[in-house]
């Protein structure tokens, strides 16, 4: 079996992504690399707090491994600078290949390997020209569970932040909002299904605008966290 790194934002395309990873049997999943903001102990761009993180890499049994950007702006030299240190390392132990749950954006697929190239890595996108609704729709039949952590504002109303994927959040996106957001109209956080050993408890709490997006607070289930978006 091929080692390899998983992109992981614990969101349904990271999700989709390990489940067919798993399903192919050619590959072993041996960490899963997610940017943080040192700032706000957040997953980047999602706002899904660290803590929730680490419970969830738990539940699919594989090492998380925590790449935090720096607390002022991190520029995008900054970040690929920090992206090839850490790939060369992995290339040191013997890993090569880093997969991606990207499904259509050809111009960030070609950005990723490019600079996976410069390390003489390559990328691997296992769910790469699914059809969105085909793919989204499938997620859910799975059984996979998850909720939407990030809204943008201008595509989507507050009240979609916090929503659960389901049949019922597939009929109410406008009909120009992709399936599977990904154009960016919205990120999620999926806590249970069949790349999961147990669910994660998680609930959901406020719901903040942030510059032109939304957030919802999520937290562990029975936490004393305050359930706040943004927020310790």
């Amino acid at each position: 079996m091929e080692r390899v790194i998983l992109s992981w934002s614990g969101g349904k395309d990271s999700a989709m992504a390990l489940y067919e990873l798993r399903r192919n049997g050619d590959y072993e999943v041996v960490a899963l690399l997610t940017t943080v903001a040192r700032e706000f102990e957040r997953v980047s761009h999602h706002g899904v707090r660290v803590e929730l993180l680490e419970e969830q890499a738990a539940a699919v049994g594989v090492p998380l491994h925590k790449l935090y950007l720096p607390p002022d702006r991190c520029t995008n030299a900054d970040y690929e600078a920090l992206m090839e240190r850490t790939m060369l390392d992995y290339c040191a132990s013997g890993v090569h290949t880093v997969a991606f749950g990207d499904i259509f954006l050809a111009d960030l697929r070609a950005y990723r390997e490019r600079n996976l190239a410069k390390v003489s890595m390559r990328g691997l996108f296992p769910i790469w020209h699914r059809d969105t609704g085909e793919l989204i729709r499938t997620f859910i039949g799975l059984g996979f569970r998850a909720h939407l952590a990030c809204v943008d504002g201008t595509r989507l109303g507050r009240a979609f932040a916090g929503r659960a994927i389901d049949p019922t959040l597939l009929v109410d996106l406008p009909p120009e909002v992709d399936p599977c957001g990904e154009n960016g109209e919205f990120h999620s956080f999926v806590y249970d299904g069949p790349i999961f050993r147990r669910p994660v408890r998680v609930a959901v709490g406020e719901v903040v605008a942030r510059d032109s997006r939304y957030f919802a607070a999520l937290v562990p289930a029975g936490s004393r966290a305050p359930a706040k978006a943004l927020e310790g």
